[in-house]
């Protein structure tokens, strides 16, 4: 679809009219606003509906910078909007006049997270990380958990911990447990690391267990997220709850929500089941997106190199899989709910979502520009992660899901 916006037109660009993904900015120092991202400009639906020229809407859903008040709306709200903005930001748009003055340079705007995010969780849905991982730990003969191929496997993570791209933190501290030393010692984690993933943002709210299909309306859209782990903290605590210290440092997502409506022509099917899976579990047509997702790494003294590519159709779970198990228990869900997919890896080694599955451990470490080695993430280095799909001369972009790692907080005495 073509826009008055010339750089929206662009082939290269992430945020085609075809995109029209959302977002929460401010610019010049003002305050935060709720907008839509367009080739390079953001338009500003706060202050449009603030000026009264939306009016789509019985109340006012865009005064808060989030955008959970407008998602509770519900998905006949959603479609209106995006016909509205295809509409007003179309070749032959009749409002033109007026949009343009409610323009922002995307590229000179400050972003924040876009949705006030309820509820954490993360799951394990990629059949080749988890094989792989399971090889490392468990030996091939014994690489997946008896219930893997049943069963969308989660934990409940930090709502609190989850920060927008190019939100910097410290290296987390935690016990760790040398498997020759008799006694854990206290330290910042040593084997720091990544994970490529995408976050699924629930926009509707349920108080029962919800079909698959039930489930796949609820989604709002997507975001790039990157589930930072401590590798070391977390093989000593994980037996027998899970992760728990070793995530909750932070969980970084990229700043615009990529919505369900755009990718609709990006739909592929889960793969083929090894087992079959109970009822409730089997979806009626693709349920997955064909994403490709890269990760590129760069030092504080050497540009970025690219150390893995994969797609989200490695995936052996769907979004909607993993929400309508979430609900089986009767769990609620909430508007704003935010579900990480668990690591997307493929099946090659330049496929591999996270640094324990590239360096294998920590027994081959990657090569980086300018000769430098890695195998796990050192201070001051940055880690970018990158998706889009792609369609027939454009491409539906999630921009960049960006955090630099800090050296490691003074920690404070047992006084105080």
């Amino acid at each position: 679809m073509k826009s008055w916006i010339e750089s929206a037109n662009r082939e290269e660009t992430d945020f085609p009219l075809n995109n029209l993904p959302y977002g929460v900015f401010s610019a010049r120092g003002g305050a935060a606003h709720c907008g839509v991202a367009i080739g390079d400009c953001i338009l500003d639906l706060t202050a449009l509906e603030a000026d009264n020229n939306l009016g789509l809407f019985d109340r006012r859903v865009f005064g808060a910078p989030a955008w959970n008040d407008f998602m509770a709306l519900g998905p006949e709200a959603w479609k209106r909007l995006r016909i509205w903005l295809i509409g007003a930001l179309g070749e032959d748009s009749p409002v033109q006049a007026m949009a343009e003055t409610y323009l922002v340079d995307r590229l000179s705007a400050t972003m924040h997270l876009p949705f006030r995010v309820a509820e954490f969780t993360d799951f394990y849905a990629g059949k080749h990380h988890a094989t792989n991982v399971g090889t490392m730990f468990r030996g091939p003969g014994n690489a997946l958990p008896p219930n893997w191929l049943h069963i969308p496997i989660g934990y409940n993570g930090r709502a609190s911990s989850v920060v927008v791209s190019d939100t910097d933190f410290h290296r987390p501290w935690g016990q760790i447990k040398k498997p020759d030393a008799p006694m854990p010692e206290f330290a910042p984690t040593r084997r720091f690391d990544f994970e490529l993933e995408i976050g699924v943002i629930v926009g509707q709210p349920s108080e029962g267990p919800v079909s698959v299909v039930r489930a796949d309306e609820m989604i709002f859209g997507y975001v790039l997220l990157n589930d930072w782990s401590a590798r070391d903290i977390q093989v000593w605590e994980y037996q027998p709850l899970g992760p728990f210290q070793a995530k909750a440092s932070a969980t970084t997502i990229s700043p615009w929500i990529v919505t369900r409506a755009a990718l609709e022509p990006f739909r592929v099917p889960t793969p083929a089941r090894e087992v079959p899976l109970l009822p409730y579990l089997e979806e009626p047509g693709p349920m997955l997106h064909d994403i490709d997702l890269e990760v590129a790494f760069a030092t504080a003294s050497r540009a970025e190199t690219i150390i893995a590519r994969t797609n989200m159709r490695e995936l052996y779970y769907s979004p909607a899989q993993l929400l309508a198990h979430h609900t089986t228990s009767g769990c609620p869900m909430r508007v704003g709910d935010l579900l990480g997919t668990g690591t997307i890896s493929g099946a090659g080694k330049e496929n591999r979502g996270s640094l324990l599955e590239l360096s294998w451990g920590g027994r081959e470490p990657l090569e980086l520009e300018g000769g430098i080695q890695r195998s796990f993430i050192e201070d001051g280095d940055t880690i970018t992660l990158r998706g889009m799909a792609c369609g027939a001369g454009y491409r539906i972009g999630f921009g960049e899901c960006r955090g630099t790692v800090l050296p490691a907080l003074e920690y404070p005495d047992a006084g105080g």
